[in-house]
């Protein structure tokens, strides 16, 4: 009596299941850091469209906005959040009254102060107390202000 051997031995199936669990964690791994990275840029691409923003209301206006929400719809068709948190990006002007003629933008980049097409001012607030005008993004003299990437006009 001839006896066939059809499918695969407990031992080969849990070889390529380990395998597979293996090569899966390796993609996944590099596919967080790829996220990372397209958060970050997609940070840099709002806060680009926000300057463009900025500008075509100070040439209407001759300064700049004391929110930066009063741009939709008229000058951009919607103020960009942050990707991931779904918060507005921090924004502050000066002088804090009458005529703003300056501005700052801010995004809590997930990779630290990393290299961007935009000009970074390098306004770590978190770790060196950085002010602009007298007060942190927030009007308040906290020195926990974790935003680190900061953009202006000045």
């Amino acid at each position: 009596m001839k006896k066939n051997k059809r499918g695969f031995t407990l031992i080969e199936l849990l070889v390529v299941i380990a395998i597979i669990g293996i090569l899966s964690s390796v993609v996944l791994a590099s596919l967080n850091s790829a996220r990372l990275k397209a958060r970050d840029a997609r940070r840099v691409a709002d806060l680009k469209q926000i300057q463009v923003a900025l500008e075509l209301y100070y040439d209407a206006n001759t300064k700049y906005p004391d929110d930066h929400a009063v741009l939709a719809p008229t000058y951009i068709s919607k103020v960009p959040t942050d990707p991931q948190t779904n918060v507005a990006y921090k924004y502050s002007h000066t002088p804090a009254t009458g005529n703003a003629t300056g501005y700052h933008l801010g995004a809590l980049m997930e990779q630290g102060n990393a290299a961007t097409t935009l000009d970074d001012a390098d306004r770590d607030l978190n770790s060196t107390g950085a002010t602009w005008a007298g007060t942190k993004f927030d009007g308040s003299a906290d020195t926990t202000d974790p935003w680190t990437y900061d953009v202006s006009n000045q």
